[in-house]
């Protein structure tokens, strides 16, 4: 009787071993449902919306799960990412003004297709595409014109992002003076801002700017 009673006491103990196991799987999965507050759309889709292949969506999309399981990525979840590419500076606010040309929507996160939107403008987009899109980056205030501090924000920024230390013979005011150069070159009616038609015109026609616009493609 007692060896009845412990095999049902261990057959009894097993069934609630199972039961929790199946009560854990099914908290999980309801957990990582309730995290994923944003599906992407279809890669079909956004392989019609973008310059990339289906199978190069489908890499880039583990990437940015493995990265952001909830499908969207804050601001300070993308300055953590940033950073680990540029462990030799300070990424922080270049991270951040890139992060705000990310984030098209202005809602404070950048999702997949956000992400894949920038990107392939980036990589595949044309000149005049890539130009547009680094003109919303440096136009830190969105107004439709550049200033001479705001071109000056971005370009320490960059300079900080890669380091002090990456180049040892750069001065402190070599940001601001390479600002001087540009300024110089694509104000054309000396108002003091530089507008998308005098940005893109300038680009394209000054070699040394556009290769300074490429090195800073880099980055992104």
């Amino acid at each position: 009787m007692k060896t009845k009673n412990r095999d049902q006491s261990l057959s009894d103990s097993r069934e609630l071993d199972g039961s929790y196991d199946q009560l854990t799987d099914s908290v999980e999965d309801d957990f990582e449902l309730s995290t994923v507050c944003h599906r992407p759309e279809s890669m079909d889709k956004l392989q019609e919306q973008t310059k990339f292949t289906k199978k190069e969506l489908q890499v880039l999309y583990r990437g940015f799960k493995n990265e952001c399981p909830s499908g969207v990525v804050n601001e300070e979840n993308f300055k953590n990412i940033y950073s680990q590419f540029f462990p030799q500076g300070d990424s922080s606010m270049y991270a951040h003004f890139l992060f705000e040309a990310f984030d098209t929507n202005k809602n404070g996160s950048v999702s997949f297709e956000d992400f894949v939107f920038g990107l392939s403008i980036i990589l595949r987009g044309t000149i005049n595409d890539r130009l547009n899109w680094a003109f919303n980056l440096y136009d830190l205030n969105k107004d439709g014109c550049i200033t001479k501090e705001e071109m000056l924000d971005i370009m320490k920024s960059i300079y900080d992002m890669m380091g002090k230390y990456t180049y040892p013979t750069m001065q402190d005011d070599a940001p601001r003076e390479h600002v001087e150069s540009f300024f110089q070159k694509m104000d054309r009616n000396k108002d003091g801002v530089v507008t998308i038609e005098e940005f893109i015109e300038s680009c394209k026609k000054d070699e040394n700017i556009m290769q300074s616009m490429q090195l800073f493609d880099n980055v992104i």
